[in-house]
């Protein structure tokens, strides 16, 4: 907790602009559908998609009439956002604060008949007031490629950068896959840096029968040693294989094993988290666009702390999960139990998470979307992490957009969090808090051509 955050983002930076390097030489070809995805808009008869349960992709979230392809975009987002209860809780009285940032943003879609790239750039500049003293530069950077070497077998790759102090609205996607697993605990004022990159390999071995493997490498920081009191920083390691087959064109029916490794460096000690999932995978496909999955079967988990016995034991792990995606709209839900670790938390948990995301386009210069998320976690080993028990949070976010003209939009954003962690200090000063920020941002964007 005490090193220095410049080593980390200097690497991490590196690391996203080894991978813009690495794509440009790349050749272009002509454009077609990968087959690849969370959902299935079509049902192709040859080949096979990657079921939600073991897709390192989220659940789509806009509708298909909404998704633009082969273009360049940039623009600037000014928003201004107030907060009625900052600082509640046990640290001190219920303040007023103001929060204003300011937002440039450069991105870039290409696909291809092989390929799809992706790149956004977003950095920032966010101030508080009166809490000056929480004023930063953000940084968000996200770099995605799949690639089809043959007509049945795509490897897709990316890497994901994010250094802010507002943990609102940071995830409104739902995955229908179970790892990583990591704790969702929420810490909307406390500066963190996450750097997550992950890598699929996915081979259509026949007609109706695909295996798989990913791996993912992900970092959690907390630069202010300060704010972050209670909270640690965690690495995480991940991979995982399955192999799935098709019945009809509806059913997809697989198994799969994931491998997961946690740790924290608590000053002079180390911790570390290591699970061991086997689950049998089902996928309906009901329509194109809306499918159903299930995931489960027993895990093994093992933490160990510098200086006390290695502690271990079996449970079930369950992941269950729906996405419906229209020509305006979008619908995801899931629900997943088991043994998590990280997050910014010391040890394993028992986890019982639930989240859901909706995306409504009601008119060509209105849409609006909310989402909720819950999170409950018990302790595994609380003899080995005394003061760290667990907890819960909840979460929710409503949203509401109206084009002004072409390239300029107003939105509205009320986000909510509630959160019961005694055992965290910088958690534990802020249980709830609500959020209304307004808006205004520009934008232009240019096709590409193919």
């Amino acid at each position: 907790m005490t090193r220095s955050s410049c080593p980390k983002m200097q690497s991490m930076f590196m690391r996203v602009c080894l991978g813009l390097a690495l794509f440009a030489p790349i050749p272009l070809w002509s454009q077609t559908n990968s087959g690849t995805g969370a959902t299935a808009d079509s049902a192709d008869n040859s080949q096979m998609l990657i079921p939600p349960t073991v897709s390192d992709q989220a659940y789509p979230s806009a509708g298909r009439a909404e998704t633009r392809s082969n273009y360049l975009s940039g623009g600037l987002n000014v928003s201004a956002a107030y907060i009625d209860n900052f600082y509640a809780g046990n640290s001190g009285p219920e303040v007023s604060e103001k929060i204003y940032t300011f937002q440039p943003s450069l991105s870039l879609d290409q696909t291809t008949e092989r390929q799809h790239r992706t790149i956004n750039y977003s950095p920032g500049y966010t101030l508080y007031q009166p809490s000056n003293g929480l004023n930063q530069v953000d940084q968000n950077a996200t770099v995605s490629y799949s690639y089809r070497f043959a007509p049945y077998v795509t490897l897709s790759a990316g890497d994901s950068l994010r250094k802010s102090s507002n943990a609102f609205g940071a995830t409104d996607t739902v995955s229908g896959s179970p790892q990583p697993s990591e704790v969702g605990v929420i810490a909307p004022f406390v500066q963190q840096l996450t750097n997550n990159a992950n890598a699929e390999l996915t081979i259509q071995t026949g007609r109706d029968t695909m295996i798989g493997f990913s791996g993912t490498v992900g970092t959690l920081h907390f630069p202010n040693t300060t704010q972050s009191t209670g909270l640690y920083d965690s690495d995480t390691r991940s991979g995982s294989a399955f192999y799935n087959r098709r019945f009809g064109s509806k059913h997809y029916l697989g198994l799969s094993y994931g491998y997961s490794d946690i740790s924290e460096s608590p000053t002079g000690t180390t911790s570390s988290t290591q699970t061991h999932t086997i689950s049998g995978n089902y996928t309906l496909y009901v329509l194109p666009g809306l499918s159903f999955s299930v995931s489960g079967g027993p895990q093994y988990s093992e933490t160990a702390q510098t200086g006390l016995p290695t502690s271990g034991s079996w449970g079930p792990s369950i992941m269950a999960s729906m996405g419906w995606r229209g020509s305006r709209a979008s619908f995801s839900a899931n629900y997943f139990r088991g043994v998590s670790g990280g997050g910014g938390l010391l040890g394993a948990f028992h986890s019982n998470t639930a989240g859901a995301f909706l995306h409504w386009q009601v008119k060509r210069t209105w849409s609006t979307g909310a989402s909720a998320n819950y999170s409950l976690n018990k302790s595994v080993t609380p003899l080995l992490f005394l003061g760290m028990q667990g907890g819960h949070s909840v979460s929710e976010t409503a949203t509401l957009a109206h084009a002004l003209s072409t390239h300029i939009n107003l939105d509205f954003h009320y986000d909510h969090v509630h959160q019961n962690y005694a055992g965290i200090e910088s958690i534990a000063a802020n249980p709830n808090s609500n959020r209304e920020t307004l808006s205004l941002s520009w934008q232009f964007m240019r096709p590409l051509g193919q």
